[in-house]
């Protein structure tokens, strides 16, 4: 299945870009989920950039099993997620997010509540080695980029998700995207964002 329709397919019982039906909530709260993307090592010394573009997010609310009446894709995802679309698709270059870096890729206002998970809505990957010979990366299964982090977005604050991901090579010589999950982390702050790469 190609990424235009898994998303169609997932996408049947939802509106884009509609926030509305997420647990521990009351309906009219509301956050803010920021999320930025990092890279750790893995195989990102084989290239001289390497840049994803990220459209939005899903989110999957916490839903209490007695009322959970979610059904799940032929991917084995659960279509009962919200996606979040930002106001433009934003690039980001992980050859320039080792360690520490990070880069905002968009900041939505969402329904307080708690998540099961984030997945990355990334739409392009174009991958240049060293040598300057183009490469092929994609993310596993050409699907969203799923991160099993769970968190809240609690009202009036900034949920701050850093999804952490870098390349690695396969057999074929080809190269897919993993989520680094022991670099992955949430925060809860006040501050005000900005959209430039930064070491918070």
């Amino acid at each position: 299945m190609d990424r235009r329709t898994y998303l169609q397919s997932t996408a049947a019982a939802l509106t884009t870009g509609a926030l509305a039906g997420c647990s521990g909530g009351d309906g009219d709260a509301t956050g803010t989920l920021a999320t930025s993307v990092s890279d750790q090592p893995g195989d990102i010394g084989d290239f001289e950039s390497c840049v994803v573009t990220v459209a939005g997010v899903w989110v999957k609310p916490v839903r209490d099993d007695a009322t959970d009446t979610s059904t799940e894709t032929a991917t084995g995802e659960s279509e009962d997620r919200t996606y979040v679309e930002f106001d433009e698709p934003t690039e980001a270059d992980l050859v320039n997010l080792q360690g520490e870096k990070s880069r905002l890729v968009g900041e939505e206002s969402v329904d307080t509540g708690s998540y099961e998970y984030l997945q990355l809505d990334v739409t392009n990957v174009d991958g240049t080695l060293d040598g300057g010979e183009s490469a092929t990366v994609t993310t596993p299964g050409d699907a969203p980029l799923k991160f099993n982090q769970s968190f809240e977005v609690r009202a009036d604050e900034r949920t701050h998700f850093v999804a952490d991901f870098t390349p690695v090579q396969q057999g074929n010589g080809g190269y897919i995207i993993r989520p680094v999950a022991s670099e992955t982390e949430v925060r809860y702050t006040t501050e005000t964002p900005t959209s430039e790469t930064t070491t918070n």
